[in-house]
């Protein structure tokens, strides 16, 4: 087992039962939800420019918080498989079947050999890390700090929680081979047209981008078609950026496909045992 990078930090070789399946957890387990939710976080004393204006001297000591998130998540991730993270409705509830696509789906990816990120809540991000937890697959969630504190899902083996969205959604590009997104509100529509501008604009390769529920995206997608594309501001080969479908095995195939050629450490990872 390669030893742990973050100096100063043991590897962290927590265990707890789910059933009769012991659950490992590795990394920088950051669980909030014990804590007292605060008025305000991080990102939003980052931002507030109605502040006083101690923020000349604060700032710049900042940084060194924000060089933090990045040194730890990369350490963390850097060698985890090959990965695809999939983003999805907090709101979602157990019963919907969107959760069941999202448990199918965390399944599959698993099966196909695919570690499956998440940002680590409730909903349709805890159903694709149960569906992978449960198929003998790697569960990672990378969380986010926010005045309601909701903390990691149980299903979760490497969870990091983030301060700053910035370096959050960092770590989803980089360490992700494709993102497939479910039915979802802001938050999924955001990493969404962020990685559809990395791809557009070839800041990222092979970088496969699905959307799962024809339903739920036809409004989104005929907008760009009729909106964007009539008026000009993007190309219709922009459109073809986007996949869509209502298959689990089309959208894991597509995945797989875009990867051909890809050499064997990258899909392995380099970790000796997961």
């Amino acid at each position: 087992m390669a030893p742990d990078k973050t100096p100063g930090r043991a590897a962290k070789q927590n265990t707890s039962k789910r059933g009769s399946a012991s659950v490992k957890h590795r990394g920088p387990i950051l669980l909030r939800r014990d804590r007292k939710a605060g008025t305000s976080t991080t990102d939003q004393r980052l931002l507030d420019q109605r502040g006083p204006t101690d923020w000349v001297h604060t700032d710049p000591w900042r940084v060194l918080r924000i060089q933090s998130e990045f040194v730890e998540g990369f350490g963390a991730l850097a060698e985890v498989p090959r990965a695809v993270t999939v983003f999805g409705s907090a709101r979602t509830g157990p019963d919907h079947p969107e959760y069941t696509a999202g448990r199918e789906l965390g399944a599959a990816l698993a099966e196909a050999g695919y570690a499956v990120i998440t940002g680590g809540g409730p909903g349709v991000m805890e159903a694709a890390n149960r569906g992978a937890s449960e198929s003998g697959g790697y569960s990672i969630g990378l969380g986010i700090e926010l005045p309601f504190e909701q903390g990691l899902n149980e299903w979760v083996d490497l969870g990091i929680n983030f301060r700053y969205f910035f370096a959050r959604k960092t770590m989803f590009v980089k360490y992700s081979q494709a993102f497939i997104c479910l039915p979802g509100g802001f938050g999924t529509l955001d990493e969404l047209f962020e990685a559809l501008t990395l791809v557009q604009t070839r800041k990222v390769t092979r970088f496969p981008i699905v959307l799962f529920g024809t339903q739920y995206w036809s409004g989104l997608l005929e907008w760009i078609k009729t909106t964007l594309v009539e008026s000009g501001k993007i190309s219709e080969s922009d459109v073809e950026l986007l996949h869509v479908t209502d298959s689990i095995e089309e959208a894991v195939r597509i995945v797989v496909e875009s990867q051909h050629g890809v050499d064997a450490a990258e899909l392995m990872g380099t970790e000796e045992e997961w």
